[in-house]
């Protein structure tokens, strides 16, 4: 089963819960007063009575490192301090590329399985195949260890060797095979042609998103004649988020015009307002969206635009409800701060912190019975110490995170197909662009 908590990418950076919306920026500081500085000191006479008299001599780099991540995790779950490794990977992660093996993998039966070897990467190469067992990385077996700490042990320099030993379905005896590590590009749009009509899976927001959507979709149109094409279907189910930028581009790719986000901070001057222009990549095709809990950040600023400029019809269930952008603050050789500094609004002027995107067509999407009960709703106001969002109620953001493995069994989809093909009617679909929604 895909879930969305155990799904990585060798190489990659563990993505969190809800990945920011980031973009890097320097902010400078303003000075802070002298009570505060007084109160500093206070930290610092901590600091030395804990280096020079606790029962064992502590790391102090750590001592440090763990009272910044104290001090910010008090503010929101999205605030955090990266060390400059942590820094390294984020800028790994965002580029959509990595030193790795290139295969996805979960955890199963306490062993590494992989999922699928990503196409002409050194594990494909290496006869790695979909379904094979992890049992020992470089001779230490998996057993006991967590799926992040195997990925990590996956992880490293580029021409690096790896060994692994497989367990396979049908081998006799176990499969070793070394592996030499090399530079991954992560596909971040995945497609394919559903008969006569185009899917689009965008799994994040890389920089590589918008070239891999527009390839994509160009992909599609060579193949189904355009007078037989009747839409597109742009899954952002289990998209955990990413660059601003990116969301931007790809919902410009979808519009001729309007608003797509603005972001506003503490000041007013801090508004920003992001606008799509002329060129719609699909031809002003039908599209409908389908969401569900496990779509945060970036991909919840793509539904929210294409929901209230009514470009698209937006399927599924709630989505995560993370409304609040991230900036990247270098910190030189000591890493980076990453700090909440605005929220995003959708063009109709609404703030999805703490309440999501709510589809126009509710379309739940049933679990198997060995996941019933198992699976909880994710949302951003379960989190503890959220921001409050504006319209956020009782009822908070968020829903089951699940897609089905085979698209035959995925209910949401196939009720998308249906509605592009006709098969299905419903109110909210097809959308009509004259009814759309923005602040006033």
């Amino acid at each position: 089963m895909i879930r969305r908590a155990s799904l990585v990418l060798v190489g990659a950076l563990m993505g969190a819960t809800a990945m920011g919306v980031i973009y890097a920026a320097g902010v400078p500081a303003e000075a802070a007063g002298a009570s505060t500085y007084k109160e500093l000191s206070v930290f610092g006479d901590v600091f030395e009575r804990v280096r020079a008299q606790y029962v064992t001599p502590p790391a102090e780099d750590k001592l440090i490192e763990n009272a910044i991540n104290g001090m910010l995790s008090s503010l929101d779950p999205h605030s955090s301090y990266m060390n400059a490794k942590d820094a390294e990977d984020m800028s790994t992660q965002t580029k959509g590329e990595f030193g790795g093996l290139g295969i996805e993998v979960t955890m199963e039966d306490e062993l590494v399985k992989v999922i699928t070897p990503i196409d002409d990467t050194p594990a494909a190469k290496a006869g790695v195949l979909a379904g094979d067992y992890i049992s020992e990385i470089d001779g230490q077996s998996v057993r006991g260890l967590k799926l992040e700490e195997a990925v990590e042990k996956m992880r490293g320099a580029v021409n690096t060797p790896i060994k692994l030993t497989l367990i396979r379905k049908g081998a006799d005896k176990p499969i070793e095979l070394t592996i030499v590590r090399d530079i991954v590009a992560v596909q971040a749009v995945k497609s394919r042609v559903e008969d006569d009509v185009g899917y689009l899976r965008v799994i994040s927001f890389t920089e590589k998103t918008y070239p891999d959507l527009e390839r994509a979709i160009a992909k599609i149109k060579a193949t189904v004649p355009a007078d037989k094409l009747k839409g597109y279907v742009l899954d952002l189910r289990l998209n955990p988020g990413g660059l601003l930028d990116q969301a931007i581009k790809v919902s410009d790719a979808l519009l001729q015009r309007g608003e797509v986000v603005s972001t506003r901070g503490r000041n007013p001057d801090e508004t920003r307002r992001f606008n799509a222009g002329p060129g719609d990549l699909t031809d002003g095709k039908p599209v409908i969206v389908l969401v569900n809990g496990g779509s945060a950040s970036a991909s919840e600023i793509v539904a929210g635009a294409l929901q209230d400029l009514r470009r698209a019809t937006v399927l599924g269930t709630r989505s995560f409800g993370k409304g609040s952008v991230q900036t990247i603050i270098p910190l030189g050789e000591n890493g980076a701060l990453r700090l909440t500094t605005a929220l995003y609004y959708t063009p109709s002027g609404r703030s999805i912190q703490g309440t999501g995107i709510t589809p126009d067509i509710k379309v739940e999407e049933p679990l198997p019975d060995d996941l019933k009960d198992k699976m909880a709703t994710e949302g951003e106001s379960s989190l503890r110490g959220h921001i409050k969002g504006q319209s956020e109620t009782d009822e908070g953001s968020g829903s089951v995170a699940y897609v089905p493995p085979d698209p035959k069994n995925d209910v949401q989809l196939n009720f998308a197909l249906d509605l592009l093909r006709g098969k299905k009617t419903d109110p909210a679909f097809p959308p009509n662009p004259d009814k759309a929604v923005s602040a006033k």
